[in-house]
């Protein structure tokens, strides 16, 4: 099959992923961190490891990097960790379910208000700028829509955000492994990663990074091996924000993908603009079919045929032509609202570097054969 859902998950790992996660799986069953004993240790220290390699490439001090199972996780983390009760928060239509949703059970229990910028992106900075207000106690934005690849302005965000000294939270799941991010370059406060995506890690990791001036409330209470005998959260970083196992073979696995990213990013980012490029380009030739997407490096052509319904030609794809796409609404349903497209959502195709040519040529020969009936 021919894997274009890159940006649900990443279909390549370098071989280090695999083999790092598949020792940790036969070698290392021990709890890390739990025990005082050899295997515990080892299973510690390689977590250790993996903190300094993100703490590194992210600009994010070790006991500020924080593991999560997904960057669902570390986003619910981060809002439910940093809101102030009666506050105001800031979002965007560009943005996940998995900022939307926690966002709007905080407004529904009437916890904050919320105000969500519509336009294009250029317009942002003006926009939300314009939306703040004395109570507004954090900002929440995607780096890059999951829906049309599309990159926001996040420095600029950021700046905007630091004048009036409001938290600006950062959606990276998309974005993570494909262009530069920094907590203190793009004026960033805390940033979510997904391990899965443009990490080359595995899937069951998230990071969240925080800036030195954020404190966060745990979503989550229990053992951190350390402070028994406190029946408080511990206070200090990371283990307030870590409770319960963590996922070692992940974790450790991620920690291979992040190096194997950052060596080869500038190249795969320079590949997946020609990819995408190309792609909209050749579409753009095709009668009945219409592109949401410019050419851009996390890999994302979005587009649809008139009178099929995306979730339908995602079908056909796959059963008629073995290829492995997304259609639908992508957990983003504002964007879809925002681009008129809510009825029949839109057909995803996420290439990743490793994609060859002849692939996506195969692919856009489906797509004229499909379009021309």
């Amino acid at each position: 099959m021919i894997y274009f859902d890159n940006g649900a998950t990443g279909g390549f790992k370098p071989n280090t992923v695999y083999d790092c996660a598949m020792n940790v799986l036969r070698y290392l069953s021990a709890n890390p961190g739990r025990s005082g004993h050899r295997l515990s240790l080892t299973g510690a220290n390689l977590i250790n490891e993996c903190r300094q390699t993100i703490s590194k490439r992210f600009g994010a001090n070790e006991e500020r990097v924080i593991f999560t199972k997904n960057c669902t996780e570390a986003l619910n983390t981060a809002i439910f960790g940093c809101y102030k009760l009666g506050g105001h928060v800031i979002t965007t239509v560009y943005e996940h379910n998995s900022v939307l949703r926690p966002l709007t059970a905080l407004q529904q229990r009437g916890e904050i208000s919320l105000s969500i910028v519509s336009g294009d992106t250029k317009s942002l900075p003006k926009l939300i700028a314009e939306q703040i207000k004395k109570k507004t106690c954090l900002v929440v934005t995607t780096a890059c829509s999951n829906v049309t690849g599309e990159f926001l302005p996040i420095k600029q965000i950021g700046e905007t955000c630091a004048k009036f000294n409001i938290p600006y939270l950062v959606d990276g799941a998309q974005a993570g492994g494909h262009v530069p991010l920094n907590l203190e370059d793009d004026n960033i406060s805390m940033l979510a990663l997904a391990g899965h995506k443009g990490l080359h890690g595995i899937m069951g990791s998230g990071v969240l990074l925080l800036k030195e001036n954020i404190t966060l409330t745990p979503l989550i209470y229990g053992g951190t091996g350390t402070e028994t005998f406190n029946l408080s959260q511990p206070e200090y970083l990371p283990e307030r924000l870590e409770s319960g196992t963590q996922n070692l073979p992940a974790i450790s696995a991620l920690n291979e993908g992040v190096k194997y990213t950052f060596l080869n990013m500038e190249q795969f980012s320079k590949t997946l603009l020609d990819r995408t490029k190309r792609m909209i380009e050749e579409l753009s030739k095709i009668e009945r079919v219409k592109c949401f997407s410019t050419p851009n490096p996390a890999g994302i052509v979005s587009f649809l045929i008139d009178g099929i319904a995306s979730t339908e030609l995602a079908d056909r794809l796959n059963y008629e032509f073995d290829v492995a796409v997304r259609g639908g609404f992508h957990c983003a349903p504002l964007i879809h609202k925002y681009l008129k497209t809510e009825n029949e959502g839109l057909l995803r195709a996420s290439v990743s570097a490793q994609n060859s040519s002849r692939e996506i040529s195969y692919f856009i020969k489906a797509i004229n054969t499909i379009a021309r009936g």
